[in-house]
């Protein structure tokens, strides 16, 4: 039709001006173990970024372009990854094992990516070599051009609040007889591998207010009648948290590049890997407040050094913080977290359409996902209105990276490609303690698999889709290294299943995928009648329940060899993760970019 014409030749130019407008955002890194920065008071070198713990702050804009030149100060070798960027037909800049050789120390190498269409809260830290313990992470915020509306009124200032838990044995603690104790060189036992707990919980690397061991703690300052914007990560190694401000609430409007329905809370779970940007309005009496972090299903009272505590302290305040913590909500309950976790829904307008229809109709219109293509895979209008009503009544623009008649996310219509049931729990394997999906332990190459893919086609380094995508019944586990096909332009639905008696988390390089179930025990394909197929929220990484399941959906749009991995370190570093790869086999640059020119060689 003539305006679906109009509407993509619109599209079209407005992404022409957007890239004329991208800047180029240069920044040095260098990256050190630091003994005189003590998140703690303990001998405990951490892994700075120019003398920051936490590293500095990414603030880019949509489409920007984000050159970071990282100089490894280390005796090890370093990459970096960059938690929930998407690296659109890029992945030769995601950072971890699979996509790039590592930074040798005393050399450096310059990562250039773009937030393409992007816009929302994210992290970096350093993947490999199990470095994110000892530190090496800090906030990115991609910001909406000034031609694109945001879903709230600016709010007076933004904080960015990096909370997680720490060892006091992280990467290396030298003792005073030249012995070194890791985290990581005892992984070998079960013990650490699997029941190990971290010691205590930081804010911005702070440790927690009156905390015995804690050398500061962090404070944000607000003044009377304001509002603030909160920036959440969860950049720990293992627990989930429970967020809560002292007498305050919080609105919900944006999780890892997505706006949100608005919703009002009295506390947010925040799982491993995941962000979150909550609305605070100072509107209490002017004095100090708590901030709280505590950890998901843990006595608390058994486990103080792990709940994190700042203050949101009043600019005229003239008394000190006291009393006791505000309570938050049981923490061994999962129906509470589940029940929250289903409320976080993809943000709404709601119009009315008059025109060419013969009944008033109402329209739920979801403009915030930055692919066009969906449009037309996901929705078709019962009636559509003319192009001026289209462009003009229809606020369409509001907080979406670019201006872009996204269409509905209703999912529901979609025709699945694949399905993955990917079964996480632990094994021996040659008397190791591992963690395992399907019965299959990552093993860890010397030659990148993207770097393999693109000189050899993967020959002699992996086996495409030998890896089982569906649970097995097998007690027998292997290692191996899982690289599984992708199917481009296809829709994939990933079901995680956790065995395990923790909370996990999972997350996708390259992309946003749409969480639509939660629920408990074994997942069968009847499950699927529990869906939210309306408006699931997109995010990139998702919590999956002790002994429960989380189902996704995934448009698979974006060319390139991608992680799909567990955020717990240890799962993680252990064997939790695979590589989708998705495959186009158009050399056009259009598709997938060629390998930069500082491509760095390593491997077989």
């Amino acid at each position: 039709m003539a305006y679906t014409g109009l509407i993509k030749c619109a599209i079209l130019v407005l992404a022409l001006v957007a890239r004329a407008n991208a800047i180029h955002i240069y920044l040095d890194w260098d990256v050190t173990l630091d003994s005189t920065i003590k998140p703690v008071s303990l001998d405990q070198p951490v892994i700075t970024i120019n003398g920051k713990f936490p590293g500095p702050l990414i603030n880019a804009t949509t489409n920007d372009f984000v050159h970071v030149n990282v100089f490894n100060n280390m005796d090890e070798p370093l990459l970096f990854t960059w938690n929930g960027i998407q690296q659109r037909l890029n992945s030769w800049q995601d950072g971890v094992s699979g996509t790039n050789c590592p930074i040798l120390p005393g050399t450096n190498w310059t990562y250039v990516f773009q937030t393409k269409d992007q816009i929302g809260s994210f992290f970096y830290f350093p993947s490999i070599n199990f470095h994110k313990a000892a530190g090496g992470f800090g906030a990115i915020r991609v910001i909406n051009r000034n031609v694109i509306a945001v879903p709230f009124p600016a709010p007076e200032a933004e904080y960015d609040l990096l909370i997680g838990d720490w060892y006091y044995d992280t990467h290396i603690l030298f003792f005073g007889n030249g012995l070194a104790q890791t985290v990581r060189s005892h992984m070998n036992r079960s013990e650490t591998a699997y029941f190990i707990l971290p010691d205590i919980m930081l804010m911005n690397g702070k440790g927690p207010l009156n905390n015995p061991r804690s050398i500061d703690y962090e404070s944000f300052t607000v003044t009377q009648g304001k509002t603030y914007r909160l920036r959440i990560s969860n950049v720990g190694n293992a627990l989930s948290f429970n967020f809560r401000i002292q007498n305050h609430q919080m609105v919900l409007v944006e999780t890892e590049g997505s706006y949100t329905d608005q919703i009002t809370l009295d506390s947010l779970d925040v799982h491993v890997g995941q962000s979150y940007s909550v609305l605070v309005t100072a509107n209490q009496d002017e004095a100090d407040y708590y901030m709280v972090a505590s950890p998901k299903l843990l006595k608390t009272s058994d486990y103080s050094s792990l709940v994190g505590i700042g203050v949101l302290h009043y600019s005229n305040s003239v008394s000190t913080v006291s009393g006791p913590l505000p309570e938050g909500p049981d923490p061994l309950d999962d129906d509470f977290s589940m029940n929250q976790a289903r409320s976080i829904r993809w943000f709404i307008l709601t119009v009315e359409q008059h025109n060419m229809c013969d009944n008033v109709v109402r329209a739920r219109v979801f403009p915030f996902y930055t692919n066009f293509n969906l449009f037309h895979q996901i929705h078709s209008f019962r009636c559509l209105p003319p192009i001026n009503f289209f462009m003009t009544r229809w606020n369409l623009t509001v907080g979406a990276a670019r201006p872009n008649p996204q269409g509905s996310f209703n999912v529901s219509n979609v025709t699945l490609s694949q399905t993955f049931v990917l079964e996480s729990t632990v094994a021996q394997i040659h008397d190791l303690p591992r963690y395992v999906v399907n019965n299959v332990s990552y093993y860890t190459v010397p030659t990148p698999l993207k770097l393999a893919d693109y000189c050899v086609n993967g020959s002699g380094v992996y086996q495409l889709d030998t890896f089982p995508v569906k649970s097995e019944n097998s007690t027998d586990a292997s290692y191996g290294v899982s690289v599984v096909t992708g199917i481009h332009k296809g829709w994939i639905e990933i079901v995680f299943k956790n065995d395990l008696f923790v909370m996990d988390s999972w997350h996708f390089d390259g992309f946003g995928f749409f969480v639509v179930g939660y629920g408990k025990g074994d997942w069968t394909e009847e499950s699927r009648s529990t869906y939210n197929l309306y408006d699931p929220v997109v995010r990139s990484t998702v919590q999956v329940y002790p002994e429960g399941w989380t189902a996704v959906y995934a448009f698979l749009d974006n060319v390139g060899m991608w992680n799909l991995r567990s955020q717990l370190l240890k799962h993680w570093y252990l064997g939790q993760e695979l590589y989708v790869r998705v495959f186009d086999a158009d050399p056009d640059p259009a598709k997938e970019r060629p390998p930069p020119d500082n491509l760095l060689l390593c491997g077989n």
